[in-house]
């Protein structure tokens, strides 16, 4: 195929899948050039506004992508959002494919009575509140003692861990001021995280576990007379699954330890389903729960047993949720856009020029390196699809030249934030945490993120 110009594409989201779909596309064979546009005035998603301050092995995904973003051949357009400063028929106008990596930040509705109560919170905006979003107002209510955690995943467990752990032992972090302070007056003793099926059943990641039974003055109470029991296809996947395998050893160490003096609880509780919040004067003051039991297949059902838990906060991670893009056809029911493989669809119809990948493609299940994976399969088929994307974007091949994109958003009045402005806010964020005896700290307030990008502060 012979082309006189390079395929334009843009890529929606700087996380994860993001840059790594456009590390792949670059290096496809194809003559292409690519612009990742990201919501907000810094990129890396969900790795820098999404993981635990405390989790710094995982954050480390960060040098990577920063090595992609920072070779010279992706072109970062930060600052601009898809809908009001860039439209999709704009996007159509001057790039020849569009692959959507929006990611899912939302958290997931639970309709049980009372989950609209003060003192309800969802756990994703918890974590953007201590992961220092710009978009996150910078107070967060921290006056429970005892809190309740429904869900069993990783999200729960960095929940579970930042409320429960002592201030002075996360400061090192690059937790932002702000967030330091507000759980340093946290009066918090006992932090409960239940889930709806058995042990073998959970969500959680082995090292993140027995993470769990490493922070000081914590003790992770297990209640194996009541909460602790396996069904013929829990005790399969406990021998057979060797992650699950590695769970079950963890809690069931948990389980058989002597009760600790720790000032601080972590009770994990199993088969117990949410039913309702419980509340006064609009204020939660407890949850109740019913037992489930195991059916033989690791499933559960009710059985009418009611347990009510004093608790003055709840915490909903049941998991993330995407958000429909105007213009584009989204599968309600799995909050995801609506695709074959990555190519958009709308009722079984592929829509030209339109991919997507990460969690808005599959939904929020897997692990980071799962992106990976999915942007191969998207790129793929972009790739087979490139000499039909030509052909259909000849039309305007004037608009496709990479200036015109930000010539447009200097008339609309964006601020848009490129590879070495980020290189100015990074350095401003390091100087701080340095300061402070901290590698960063991310405190900037998103007006000033941009001012300090763009060397006007």
């Amino acid at each position: 195929m012979t082309t006189e110009r390079p395929l334009r594409v843009a890529v929606i989201g700087a996380g994860p899948a993001g840059t790594y779909a456009s590390d792949i596309l670059s290096k496809s064979g194809l003559d292409v050039s690519i612009d990742i546009i990201e919501r907000l005035p810094a990129p890396f998603g969900l790795v820098r506004y999404g993981v635990a301050p405390d989790h710094p092995r995982i954050k480390q995904i960060i040098v990577a992508l920063a090595n992609v973003l920072s070779r010279g051949d992706i072109r970062l357009l930060a600052n601009v959002n898809i809908g009001t400063d860039l439209t999709l028929e704009d996007l159509r106008a001057h790039y020849d494919a569009v692959i959507f990596a929006t990611g899912a930040f939302k958290d997931s509705d639970l309709n049980i009575p009372g989950i609209d109560l003060d003192g309800s919170y969802g756990a994703a905006d918890f974590v953007s509140w201590f992961d220092g979003h710009p978009d996150v107002p910078r107070e967060w209510p921290l006056e429970a003692k005892e809190i309740a955690i429904l869900g069993v995943g990783n999200v729960a467990l960095d929940v579970a861990r930042v409320l429960a752990k002592h201030p002075q032992d996360i400061k090192v972090t690059e937790i932002p001021d702000n967030v330091y302070e507000g759980l340093a007056s946290s009066p918090v003793t006992d932090v409960h995280v239940f889930g709806r099926r058995g042990p073998a059943q959970v969500k959680f990641s082995p090292l993140e576990l027995r993470e769990l039974g490493h922070v000081p003055d914590v003790d992770i109470v297990v209640y194996p007379e009541t909460d602790y029991e396996f069904d013929e296809a829990s005790m399969e996947v406990a021998e057979n699954n060797k992650q699950q395998k590695q769970v079950v050893k963890t809690l069931t160490d948990y389980a058989l330890k002597e009760p600790g003096t720790a000032s601080r609880r972590i009770h994990l509780h199993f088969l117990q389903s949410p039913h309702e919040v419980l509340g006064e004067d609009g204020k939660v003051t407890g949850i109740r729960m019913e037992r489930t039991a195991l059916q033989g297949d690791g499933n559960v059902k009710g059985t009418g047993e009611f347990i009510d838990y004093p608790v003055q906060a709840v915490y909903r991670a049941v998991g993330y949720y995407g958000t429909a893009i105007e213009g584009l056809p989204f599968d309600d029911s799995k909050g995801t856009i609506a695709n074959e493989g990555g190519r958009v669809v709308d009722g079984g119809d592929v829509v030209p020029g339109m991919y997507t990948t990460g969690w808005i493609k599959r939904g929020p299940v897997g692990l980071i390196g799962h992106t990976k994976s999915d942007a191969q399969e998207t790129i793929a088929n972009l790739v087979e699809d490139a000499e039909r994307l030509y052909a259909e974007s000849q039309a305007g091949a004037q608009q496709l030249s990479p200036d015109n994109v930000l010539h447009l958003l200097k008339e609309r009045g964006v601020d848009v934030v490129q590879w070495h402005d980020w290189e100015l806010l990074d350095a401003h964020e390091r100087a701080l945490g340095e300061a402070d005896g901290r590698e960063r700290i991310k405190v900037v307030p998103r007006d000033e993120m941009t001012d300090i990008a763009l060397g006007r502060k």
